[in-house]
Order: structure tokens, then sequence, then C-alpha cells
């Protein structure tokens, strides 16, 4: 009998379905799809955005500003600084070692101290350079018009064991010059207010005026050291920098200073 036409047509359709594909003449068998060409060219573009933005960031922060409006041009160490314009500037001799500004600032005062020069300026803030770097900042809270007004003699007035008073009309407060720590703060009392310019030593002391407008003489005088405020009986602070496996504030009990 002659073969069913229509059987061998559903046969011939039914391998050909189930045929596996030819290998491409480009890729052996078993081999991973290429990449469309058309994808290539965003997968660079892609690639070069990002080492853009890598670099365009790189750049912004080196250019990026210096802290504080800092602008030092460093040098060796040098034992004498004062203000001259509107910058500090460090001398060995006539030799200019260092000079540091700080432009649309004025320094007003300057303490050299062991190849340093703290400064005080005139928007409040106070800082420390050793020639190499600002080695830190501090800002004197509500001082900067009365700075300006009155200018900065006598804020700077330093203790014993690296320990550094500021003294304003609100506040005497005390740094390690080491570090910039705060150790200790006094605020003057209500309705009084301290006199930088009127402060003097007095052994270990610094006795600093404060006028009040009523009350006994005896309170408008006040008596600090590297501890704090002279009075009997105190705790001492510990001011040294801490150092490894020793507490910050070693023998914290024992009074340090006696009854004056």
């Amino acid at each position: 009998m002659p073969p069913d036409t229509g059987a061998l047509l559903e046969q011939s359709a039914t391998a050909h379905r189930h045929r596996p594909p030819a290998p491409s003449p480009h890729r052996p068998p078993g081999a991973l799809p290429r990449t469309p060409p058309a994808r290539r060219p965003v997968k660079r573009l892609l690639t070069l955005a990002l080492l853009l933005a890598a670099g365009l960031l790189t750049v912004a922060h080196q250019i990026r500003p210096a802290p504080y409006g800092d602008h030092l041009t460093s040098g060796p160490p040098a034992h004498t600084a004062r203000a001259r314009g509107g910058a500090v500037e460090a001398y060995d001799g006539r030799n200019l070692r260092w000079r540091y500004a700080r432009p649309g600032r004025r320094p007003l005062s300057v303490l050299p101290t062991r190849g340093q020069a703290i400064t005080v300026w005139d928007d409040g803030l106070v800082t420390d350079t050793d020639g190499r770097s600002v080695r830190w900042h501090r800002a004197l809270p509500a001082a900067s018009d009365w700075l300006r007004a009155r200018g900065g003699a006598g804020v700077l007035r330093p203790l014993r064991r690296g320990i550094l008073a500021v003294v304003t009309p609100s506040r005497i407060a005390a740094y390690r010059t080491a570090d910039g720590d705060l150790r200790w703060v006094l605020p003057a009392r209500a309705g009084c207010a301290f006199r930088p310019e009127r402060a003097v030593r007095h052994g270990h002391a610094l006795l600093v005026a404060q006028p009040c407008a009523t009350g006994a003489w005896t309170a408008q005088l006040v008596a600090v050291d590297d501890l704090g405020k002279i009075a009997p009986h105190r705790t001492p602070l510990g001011n040294e920098p801490p150092r490894a496996g020793r507490p910050e504030h070693p023998r914290t009990e024992k009074a340090l200073a006696p009854p004056r």
C-alpha cells in the first residue's frame, strides 16, 4: 500500500521541531553567547563615566578650602613669633621661618611657647602653630565682638604644666597646649566680668580682676592655676596628656592645693 502522505508530513514536521540547532560556524559547541555588538559601546560609556566621576571627586577633595581658612607657609620651628599685619610670622634672628594667615581675619595677640605660637584672632578663634602645621583650633564663645573692640591684651595667659588660660569677660577657659584639650572652665559670677588686661602672676597663681556691680572687694578677685580655681580642699584634675596604661586622672582623692 502506498504510504499515507499526511502521516509522512506529520513525522517530518515533528522531527524538524526536535532537531538540535546546528552549531554556529564561529562559536564552538557549548560556548557562551557573545555580547551583542550593540551593547559594547554602552558598557564602554559607563566605564568612562565612572572613571571621570572618580577623577572629579579626587580633584575636588584636593582643592577644597583649608579648615578655618588656614594659609600656612611652613618652615622650621622658631622661638620668636609675632603678629604682623594680617598674619603671624616666626623668626630665627632676622630670618623668616614660617608665616600663618587666615584671610579676612586678624591676629590680635601671639604667645610664643616652646617653638610654637598660640594666637587669638579677631573672630574668637585660638590656634596653635608649630611651623609645620596648625596643631589645633579652639573657638571662644560670644567673644568676637569684644575682641574686635578691645583687642587681645591679656587674653592668653600661660600656666604651669603646659596649661594655657584664655581669659575673656564671661569666663576663663584652660587648655592643654599639647593637644588643645579643654581642662576646666570658670565662668564669671552673675553681675561680674573678668578683666584680662588686669591679671597678674603671683608665684604659680594667676590673679584675675573680676569687677562686680555689688559685693565685697574680696569677691572681685579670683586666683587660678593649672588645676583651676584655687580653693581649700579642691580635687586636682591631672592635666598631663593620657598615656598608655596610665589613668588620665590619677589620685583624684588627694587635694594638692593647701588652703590659701
